[in-house]
């Protein structure tokens, strides 16, 4: 017999209920500055498998070097796998800081315009080529603008015709 008058409802491993942990996700999932962390690391694990990959495709790097040729195949492999690391690092801080920029961006003018829809990654897309390309003057600002904003509304046209 059940001495208990309440209903027990189904807890997840951590004890907190599904109603909890759903709030909990709501929560961070609406978060501006979680999603520019969040965004930061993923472009960082993202960016550095990608720069390993591109890296073993290089052929510009220490690998055709008449010097690198004469030293022993342990030397070659620590110098090649430096600069793989290097390359890989690299591109891993590159796509953290378009990630991380991107991600917020997005999320700020979502909650500003309090629509979920197309035009916000392609306005965050222009934010963030605007900013990248900041260093280069107006014109190359514009263009980043565009290009950013063009590749970011058919990557959301598509992602959100796929389904």
């Amino acid at each position: 017999m059940n001495m208990n008058p309440m209903p027990q409802q189904p807890t997840q491993p951590g004890g907190a209920s599904p109603d909890q942990v759903a709030l909990f996700n709501s929560v961070f999932r609406e978060n501006c500055p979680f999603k520019f962390v969040f965004g930061g690391v993923t472009g960082f694990a993202l960016g550095g498998v990608f720069g390993v990959v591109m890296s073993s495709f290089e052929f510009a790097g220490p690998q055709l070097t008449p010097a690198l040729q004469e030293l022993s195949t342990k030397e070659q492999m620590k110098i090649m796998l430096k600069d793989m690391g290097n390359r890989s690092y690299s591109s891993a801080k590159n796509f953290a800081v378009v990630a991380a920029i991107f991600s917020s961006s997005e999320c700020f003018i979502e909650g500003y315009r309090a629509k979920n829809d197309i035009y916000n990654g392609a306005a965050a897309g222009c934010f963030t080529g605007g900013v990248l390309a900041a260093k280069g003057g107006v014109k190359a600002s514009a263009f980043g603008c565009a290009g950013f904003a063009a590749f970011s509304t058919a990557i959301d046209y598509w992602m959100r015709h796929s389904e």
